[in-house]
């Protein structure tokens, strides 16, 4: 296996002794005569990548439905369900895990029917779940809970923030009634942190196209007056003069995310200036967070946004003066 050559062409070699365009586990991998050091070079020079943890592909295949599927039927028991944030990935939803973090998230979100007892490896998040016949689908063999179902279940956890950004990323899918999962809340009575999904459950918005966007506008709810809408298109008579990934039309308010894969570069940062400098000549406050500003320990995004709601309350009593 000329790995020098792979590297100029990058693409694996016909001599790679799997198949190049089906996912492979490192166990696999060995018994085909592929060493550990083989493949941690593979991956280095970008001929090969991580599908999951444990599962490789050649990088040449991109990234698809069928190929997340097949990469998680090699590690998944043939009667386990993939649940929660692994099936909301596997579904379509691309930001139900940060980047890089389907990787490394151990043990998977794999549960199995109750009353077929208890998965006995590292894969299981827990036990036994109980599912209606409904709310399992079969994706090529693969058995995974259902995007409502799905929506459901990664909204009950501990944290709020986490709950509105995973179900907001659901609802985005549109492969359910909003309606309908409002109405299922009460199934899950007396579950746990079935308290989360009540009360972040409302509030969820298939607009936000980003989970900071989601955590951002939850921390607007604890602000009196303020009503942060996703995705707010801004324009002067006609003209379209941005979209704000939050904002309030009647306080003339924008909030903005600025995450480091769209806006760091120097290009990114000047469109952004452009864009925003645009509206703010139209007379709109914006205020711009990052991630130490929303994620860092202790950060308070609520302190900067009531202060971008008094400045909005003090332009309208000195327009009245």
């Amino acid at each position: 296996m000329d790995i020098e050559q792979m590297q100029f062409t990058r693409t694996l070699s016909p001599d790679f002794p799997l198949p190049p365009t089906l996912p492979f586990t490192a166990k696999m991998a060995l018994e085909s005569g592929v060493t550990y050091r083989q493949l941690r070079e593979l991956v280095h020079l970008g001929l090969v990548r991580r599908l999951i943890k444990g599962v490789y592909v050649a990088t040449e295949m991109g990234d698809s439905l069928d190929l997340r599927v097949a990469g998680l039927k090699l590690v998944v028991p043939k009667d386990a369900v993939v649940v929660d944030r692994h099936a909301g990935w596997l579904l379509g939803a691309e930001m139900m895990l940060a980047p890089g973090e389907h990787l490394d998230l151990q043990p998977l979100s794999v549960f199995l029917p109750a009353g077929r007892g208890r998965l006995r490896n590292d894969l299981a998040a827990s036990g036994e779940r109980t599912f209606l016949d409904d709310d399992i689908i079969e994706i090529d063999g693969l058995l995974v809970s259902n995007s409502l179902r799905t929506a459901w279940d990664v909204g009950r956890v501990r944290w709020p923030e986490r709950a509105i950004a995973a179900i907001d990323q659901m609802h985005r899918l549109g492969q359910y009634d909003p309606g309908e999962f409002l109405a299922g809340i009460n199934r899950f009575r007396g579950q746990r942190y079935v308290t989360t999904l009540r009360a972040v459950g409302p509030l969820a918005d298939g607009r936000a196209e980003s989970p900071p966007e989601s955590v951002l506008r939850i921390w607007s709810k604890e602000v009196r007056g303020v009503d942060l809408v996703p995705q707010l298109e801004v324009r002067r008579g006609s003209r379209f003069l941005g979209r704000l990934d939050l904002g309030n039309e009647h306080l003339r308010i924008g909030v903005e995310y600025d995450g480091a894969e769209w806006h760091s570069t120097p290009e990114q940062l000047e469109r952004d200036r452009d864009r925003r400098a645009e509206m703010i000549d139209d007379g709109w406050l914006i205020e711009v967070f990052t991630k130490d500003d929303t994620f860092r320990r202790l950060a308070d995004p609520g302190v900067r946004l009531r202060r971008l709601r008094d400045r909005a309350y003090q332009r309208v009593t000195d327009l009245a003066a």
